[in-house]
């Protein structure tokens, strides 16, 4: 019996990443190929885990590498105990996790030298995962959580570092046009509000020694090929510059689009949301969501729950609890619970956003325009309302606005947004004769997001091309 093909996954240590490279494991899996998935204890621990009896389940194996945590920058504490993923910690101490995962880079080629390996695949925060697959010849191969969209708007390696950084993108200012390089109709960019944060996170300097652009120049130049979660029926003209651009194979591996559980038989919270939901009008309400990236400031949720309430439409807000808010009662204006009885639920803390998508009452989705969330959404043919507030979501924003797929909520030049906009804009992707383009867009976008065959047949596709390329060691 022939030897199974092993891939080892790295992720960077976010959710937004470890998801995409979990479903692809599971993708692999299906297809027979033995996958070695390393994290942290936590994050692993945090991951939904295929059937246990499943052929899936006996090719997937979920490697712990403890972070090291405890290790100091003069003196103090990386991280707080138990802080393994961007998630668990403010965005300005993203910097230290980053410190901490690349300390990885020690297990992680103790095991790939033990380890029979025949492809590394990794996320661009690695940057010296490139050493090590050369050092024991393993071919190494670039995964990208993001849209080909913005992917190539962020990472054209010509501009990474060095001069080409200094000439094409010396400034948050650069960010705010359509690249040259994007020769067909694009308004694919950043808002100046935007381009801030993203020049100084990307491109500055920060605690681990190495800028984000740095890091994936790196991975850019190790990597034998890039696999994209995405697919040409959507974004084809994205891919095809991106090859162009990074003179590597850019291959579709599908969207991974994950599968609904049935939610009804969890908790006594999670089975009133359902049975609210069965009492609504086919594709009447509005599901609102920003995941837990999104650390929302009090004015924004307030702004959110004002709209939502203006725009007199009935909604489901799964809303995780703000840091700023004492109590699930701070977390909402004075009185709002009792102003939206029967027409809305605000659940906080978790909810099944994807069985919850799934239900037929849903119509509208607004939430920040994830590339993960975008695909969740999609797949139902929803109605998108987009409120972008970091790394690529603005981009994706764009991207879903150029394909007349989603309403933009307005923003004032500080990124500030009204009640007012959120009203409107929710009316219109939802009831408003303007916006029936846009439903009847999103209609047909679902039979490209929610084609199986489609997605499985690129992500065989994907493993014929890892078993054809496979290093001879």
């Amino acid at each position: 019996m022939a030897r199974k093909l092993h891939v080892v996954m790295l992720p960077w240590s976010a959710f937004g990443h470890l998801m995409p490279f979990f479903q692809l494991s599971i993708a692999l899996a299906k297809s027979g190929v033995k996958v070695s998935f390393i994290s942290t204890p936590k994050n692993i621990q945090r991951l939904p885990k295929p059937a246990p009896e499943s052929e899936v389940a006996a090719l997937i194996n979920f490697v712990e590498f403890p972070l090291p945590a405890s290790a100091a920058l003069d003196d103090k504490l990386l991280l707080p105990e138990g802080a393994e993923a961007t998630v668990d910690i403010p965005s300005e101490n993203i910097q230290y996790l980053k410190i901490a995962y690349d300390l990885l880079q020690h297990p992680f080629k103790q095991f790939v030298a033990q380890q029979s390996v025949d492809w590394i695949i990794v996320d661009v925060m690695s940057h010296w995962a490139g050493k090590i697959a050369q050092e024991y010849h393993v071919p190494l191969l670039l995964f990208s959580a993001y849209s080909a969209a913005a992917f190539q708007f962020i990472a054209n390696p010509e501009c990474l570092v060095g001069d080409g950084q200094k000439r094409v993108r010396p400034s948050a200012e650069s960010l705010t046009a359509v690249p040259e390089w994007v020769d067909f109709p694009s308004s694919v960019a950043l808002r100046t509000f935007d381009a801030i944060g993203m020049h100084h996170g990307f491109y500055g300097m920060n605690a681990s020694g190495i800028t984000d652009a740095h890091r994936t120049a790196e991975i850019l130049h190790s990597c034998q090929a890039m696999a994209i979660r995405s697919c040409p029926e959507f974004e084809g003209e994205y891919l095809n510059l991106l090859e162009k651009l990074t003179g590597k194979p850019v291959i579709p591996v599908g969207l991974l689009t994950p599968e609904p559980n049935s939610a009804k038989g969890r908790d006594h919270q999670i089975s009133k949301i359902f049975q609210w939901l069965d009492e609504q009008k086919p594709r009447s309400v509005v599901f609102v969501g920003f995941g837990s990236e999104c650390k929302l400031s009090k004015d924004q949720v307030y702004e959110i729950a004002y709209g939502l309430e203006l725009s007199g439409l009935p909604f489901l807000w799964a809303l995780r609890k703000p840091e700023w808010a004492t109590d699930d009662v701070d977390a909402l204006p004075l009185g709002f619970a009792d102003t939206i009885r029967g027409k809305g639920i605000v659940s906080i803390g978790w909810a099944p956003q994807l069985e919850i998508l799934a239900h037929p009452s849903i119509g509208t989705s607004l939430f920040h325009a994830g590339w993960g969330s975008v695909i969740e959404t999609l797949q139902f043919g929803h109605s998108l309302v987009v409120l972008p507030l970091i790394i690529d979501q603005p981009l994706n924003a764009r991207l879903l606005v150029d394909k007349d797929l989603a309403v933009q909520v307005e923003r004032k030049d500080d990124g500030s947004f009204t009640r007012d906009g959120i009203a409107k804009a929710l009316r219109l992707a939802t009831v408003s004769e303007e916006g029936e383009k846009l439903r009847v867009r999103a209609r047909e976008a679902a039979n490209t997001f929610n084609d199986k065959k489609l997605h499985d047949d690129y992500s065989v596709r994907f493993v014929e091309y890892l078993k054809i390329n496979v290093a001879t060691k």
